[in-house]
């Protein structure tokens, strides 16, 4: 049985062209599957280590002009990753989202990549992303072009509400999704002024909350404005990262009762930067800095994030994780479909591959 690299990406190969419909050449395609099972074995995204894992038949350094070559020369349609990873969603919409930022330097270079993700039990799934080669916050016009390309895409209809921390807040970007009723539960400074629009008063919106004890809740009945902007908003006292207490405001577009309870899957698209980075594929150990590289790079690794992410799922049905004391998983779904895939692809399993394989193909 031939069971070289290539033989294992062929498999890979019939699935994702399949999924890709001829919408992007086959060379490509093949090479995208070289590079994903590569990144399955070897788990991160340095070039010179993927590229000992690449082909089996060409030298290291041939592999690795392939790779560099085709990162900086080849055009990839973002779009049909996005597909690709909503079609292979485990739930249907609508779908909540979350956005957020996530960055780091290479040398002098800073990395800055904002995502928009779709929160399912604990994880995030990476769906749209644009890098930029700057630290600080994100622009209101970076944030809208993302929602409009996914209601291009998805439509309207498929968001059920967007979470975002307090660097999303903006007199612009609240009134972006107000004026397109795009539900949301989004986190606020509690600095901020706000003004009861019945009588004009203006106070701060910590003034609103602070009688709460730990883990109290509370909404405000009436709408407010915040930022000239019509919203609803809550709060409630938590312990920080530190463990000190803190007010939690949120503001939203409508049903505040439930902000405080789904403002928390917030957090699970830090989860997914989790697996992209240190407890999966690595991605900080890029040496890429171009914007348009990472990009590429980042959508790359997504597409193998998610594959690993839907595995994982299918094997807990069969053999759950197990669950410490704690009450968490010993391991993530992510993780778990990852380790099983390395194995398979360690062991030449190819009758194992082709099922896993399988996953991507249903879409």
């Amino acid at each position: 049985m031939n069971t070289r690299v290539d033989t294992k990406s062929s498999i890979l190969f019939e699935a994702l062209d399949n999924v890709f419909d001829k919408k992007i050449n086959k060379a490509r395609v093949k090479l995208i599957s070289l590079f994903i099972i590569a990144l399955n074995q070897v788990r991160t995204v340095n070039f010179e280590k993927l590229a000992i894992a690449f082909d089996h038949n060409a030298k290291k350094d041939s592999s690795l002009r392939r790779i560099q070559r085709f990162i900086a020369g080849f055009d990839l349609q973002y779009d049909l990753i996005a597909r690709l990873v909503f079609n292979l969603l485990p739930a249907k919409p609508p779908y909540r989202l979350s956005m957020d930022r996530t960055n780091w330097k290479f040398g002098s270079k800073n990395i800055n990549i904002l995502v928009l993700a779709i929160t399912y039990k604990g994880i995030a799934f990476p769906l749209l992303f644009k890098v930029e080669p700057k630290a600080g916050n994100s622009s209101t016009q970076q944030r809208i072009n993302i929602i409009n390309n996914y209601i291009k895409l998805f439509g309207l209809e498929t968001i059920d509400c967007l979470l975002a921390d307090r660097e999303f807040i903006g007199e612009q970007w609240i009134g972006y999704l107000n004026i397109n009723r795009i539900r949301y539960h989004i986190r606020t400074r509690n600095n901020f002024w706000v003004t009861m629009p019945s009588t004009g008063r203006r106070v701060k919106a910590s003034w609103l909350f602070n009688q709460l004890k730990i883990n109290q809740f509370k909404f405000h009945e009436n709408i407010i404005k915040i930022n000239n902007v019509l919203c609803y908003i809550s709060g409630s006292k938590v312990f920080d990262k530190d463990g000190k207490p803190e007010l939690q405001i949120i503001i939203s577009f409508n049903n505040p009762q439930r902000a405080n309870t789904l403002y928390k899957e917030r957090w699970q698209i830090e989860s997914a930067f989790k697996g992209l980075k240190s407890s999966g594929f690595h991605f900080e150990d890029t040496h890429l800095s171009d914007p348009d590289r990472v990009q590429k790079l980042f959508a790359l690794v997504i597409i193998a994030f998610t594959w690993a992410y839907v595995v994982g799922i299918a094997l807990d049905k069969l053999t759950p994780i197990k669950i410490k004391k704690h009450g968490r998983r010993a391991k993530s779904l992510m993780v778990y479909g990852l380790d099983y895939i390395a194995n398979i692809l360690f062991s030449n399993d190819l009758i194992k591959l082709r099922s896993c394989c399988d996953f991507l193909s249903c879409t």
